[in-house]
């Protein structure tokens, strides 16, 4: 960002050009200098600022989860936060992790490729250390994962690859379906080396290891969702989301309701004098056949046509068709 000169300093410059002591076309000319700037074709930036401030909130949200995940799997202090959201070339990224470490390799159906997460051995054995009832010492061990030592870390991934999915359910639903578990990453080509991909960097520290887990987004995987990664797209979406929360909640609480529905058998008019003479046994005469379709009427209105009958030893109405108004006539 430029700096923002003072009042003072603004008379000062006004004063030594209209003096001579500063040329206005030397001015210009440097001015002009200033907007070349060096492209390096090799480090390409792929990705707009945009676009890294979406991905860095997804995953500060995921770190979030991720923190309570782990300190209820490893029931020991944990905290994980973003560190830093960078794009690179993948050979620059290989270079910068160590030789030997825990490399997660997952597949993101439905995109196509494949991400990585790279978890530092002082971070790693810990986890493991824990997961096998220790107290979660920190040592940085060097050496090929054991059977055992595989199948428990494996577990432990999947279960950060469930919050993974949690965390960029705001975008797109994927399902995180692990490949391999790697401790070289000479031997790992996931794609060119010149690709540009995304390196969010978590910073890590559990019980009294710190350490950090880098997720590698190569820009090939992530291209035909990058449009979805736009602030406009986000407060579109959410605006959507929250409109149809409403109408959802409107017609849950429409539908609890309660309606009176009286299906009548027919009407019939006598004196006052015969209803007061009314016994058990007496037939009143409607003004309906039995072989007339019942009404239906809802709150007072009549919707439906129906005919009687019994269900379970109950008396029961089929609704047979709908009433449309002006039928009568």
């Amino acid at each position: 960002m430029a700096d923002v000169l003072s009042q003072n300093e603004i008379d000062a410059l006004l004063s030594a050009i209209s003096t001579g002591e500063m040329d206005a076309e030397e001015l210009r000319k440097e001015e002009e200098k200033q907007k070349i700037h060096t492209y390096d074709f090799k480090r390409a930036v792929r990705f707009s600022k945009d676009q890294i401030r979406s991905l860095s909130r997804i995953h500060e949200n995921f770190s979030r989860l991720l923190t309570t995940t782990f300190s209820a799997q490893l029931r020991t202090f944990v905290q994980i936060s973003v560190a830093s959201v960078d794009q690179l070339p993948y050979e620059e990224f290989i270079s910068s992790i160590p030789q030997m470490t825990l490399l997660n390799v997952f597949e993101p159906y439905p995109l196509e490729g494949r991400f990585l997460v790279e978890v530092n051995p002082n971070i790693g054995y810990v986890m493991l250390d824990r997961m096998l009832g220790g107290k979660g010492a920190s040592f940085n061990k060097i050496d090929t994962l054991t059977e055992i030592e595989t199948r428990i870390l494996k577990q432990l991934f999947q279960r950060m690859l469930e919050t993974f999915q949690e965390a960029w359910e705001s975008v797109i639903s994927i399902e995180a379906e692990m490949h391999a578990l790697e401790v070289n990453p000479q031997f790992l080509q996931m794609v060119s080396p010149n690709e540009t991909v995304v390196v969010i960097s978590l910073s890590t520290t559990i019980n009294e290891a710190s350490g950090m887990i880098n997720i590698c987004l190569p820009h090939v995987v992530l291209e035909e969702i990058l449009p979805k990664l736009s602030v406009h797209y986000w407060m579109q979406t959410k605006k959507q989301k929250r409109d149809s929360n409403h109408e959802k909640a409107l017609q849950a609480t429409v539908q609890k309701a309660p309606l009176t529905v009286q299906a009548l058998l027919g009407h019939s008019q006598i004196s006052i004098e015969d209803f007061l003479q009314l016994s058990p046994g007496d037939v009143i005469q409607l003004n309906q056949g039995i072989h007339e379709p019942l009404e239906i009427h809802v709150e007072g209105e009549k919707k439906y046509y129906g005919q009687p009958g019994k269900m379970k030893n109950k008396m029961a109405v089929q609704v047979t068709r709908e009433y449309e108004e002006g039928e009568e006539n």
